[in-house]
């Protein structure tokens, strides 16, 4: 992991960019899921559609919600989890530095 110098423009563009891309997947996964659950939850009342693939569409969004949530959390314990350990590698080269 090569450490930005956060004192340059560049080196701050690259930091959130790196920050951003970690554990992107589970939290773009859990937000679609997450969307698509509660738009399947107000389905039936907004649309009044009973049935989507012979199934009730307040089963399925409920379902998405359940699979989505633990993804947003996962991302935010991998994302905090690499902070962790880049903060402790940072402290590492500095003492190594003197």
């Amino acid at each position: 992991m090569k450490h930005h110098d956060l004192s340059t423009k560049e080196g701050r563009k690259a930091h959130r960019h790196e920050m951003r891309m970690v554990a992107v997947r589970p939290r773009r996964w859990g937000l679609w899921l997450l969307t698509a659950g509660f738009l399947l939850l107000l389905t039936p009342s907004a649309l009044d559609v009973h049935s989507l693939f012979g199934l009730w569409p307040p089963m399925l969004g409920a379902l998405c919600i359940m699979v989505g949530a633990p993804l947003l959390v996962a991302s935010v314990v991998l994302k905090r989890r690499y902070l962790q350990q880049r903060m402790a590698g940072q402290q590492l080269v500095d003492r190594i530095r003197g």
